[in-house]
């Protein structure tokens, strides 16, 4: 693993985490929606966080302070990767960045003009 390349660590928890699934006899598509279904548990994490941030639940107050806020969102960004690598082992990386220049020239200026990554 690379410190600083976090690619690297994420191609290397996603091959951890496949190997595991697969020993537990959990065929890909499994993995694949369990995965998305942990993706899910960290944004209610983070949503969950933002109630307490704004201490908009009277029965616990002020219960995170917005950098937890900030760390679960980190932690959704790290499952979302996490579980692209695992999805598309081969390509995550350029899968993403891809989709990332698409969905961003709808907002900024010239980068449609950029060449687009190319995967399958």
């Amino acid at each position: 693993m690379s410190g600083n390349d976090p690619w690297d660590t994420i191609r290397t928890l996603a091959a951890l985490f496949t190997e595991h699934d697969t020993a537990q006899g959990l065929t890909a598509e499994e993995q694949w929606t369990l995965q998305v279904l942990k993706l899910s548990e960290e944004v209610g994490e983070a949503a969950q966080a933002v109630i307490g941030a704004r201490a908009t639940n009277p029965r616990k107050g002020r219960s995170h302070g917005w950098e937890h806020v900030q760390e679960e969102v980190a932690d959704t960004v790290i499952t979302g990767m996490v579980s692209l690598a695992r999805m598309r082992p081969d390509d995550a990386r350029e899968f993403l960045a891809s989709v990332l220049a698409r969905k961003s020239a709808r907002f900024l200026p010239g980068e449609a003009d950029e060449p687009a990554v190319t995967s399958r």
